[in-house]
């Protein structure tokens, strides 16, 4: 019962006790700002990308692991080469942002649930042989997400025709 007591001091010193839902969903704030609560979600991607003759298909599906739901977020793109210029197609949501560069909006994403899939095909500036792509969220819609390491990715993509995925 001592330590269980001494737990509880502990947690209450560090400033922070989970506070009703699941674990993570909420945090009550000690001290200034004391009783605000703090919303948490867990992006990621997944998906495949193939490269042919220098053209990149990415087709990629956000998800919310939760537990907090997140009412809209963006994911970057960047490829290793430039994307070549004009006459590229873009789906709705998606905007090129640079030389290399896409952001494509997710839309709203519920805790626990899948996203809309996004499907790019994309033309690279010359025949590339391999692209590096890197996948990233770029905005949560205010939504803090801590583990960081389930929505950032790089893939390395060989000009074999294969899907690699992530």
């Amino acid at each position: 019962m001592r330590r269980l007591a001494m737990w509880g001091t502990a947690l209450a010193a560090l400033g922070a006790v989970t506070v009703g839902g699941p674990a993570g969903a909420a945090v009550a704030v000690a001290g200034p700002g004391a009783g605000q609560v703090v919303r948490e979600a867990d992006l990621a991607y997944h998906g495949s990308a193939v490269l042919s003759r220098g053209r990149v298909r990415v087709e990629l599906t956000p998800h919310n692991h939760g537990p907090a739901a997140v009412p809209e977020a963006a994911v970057r793109l960047r490829w290793s080469v430039p994307l070549a210029d004009g006459g590229q197609r873009l789906p709705d949501g998606c905007v090129r942002t640079g030389a290399r560069d896409v952001v494509c909006r997710t839309g709203a994403l519920t805790a626990g649930e899948v996203g809309e899939r996004i499907d790019l095909d994309l033309r690279l500036r010359g025949r590339p042989e391999e692209v590096r792509l890197q996948i990233g969220t770029v905005w949560r819609g205010g939504v803090p997400d801590h583990n960081r390491a389930n929505d950032r990715y790089q893939v390395l993509v060989l000009d074999t025709g294969d899907a690699y995925p992530f």
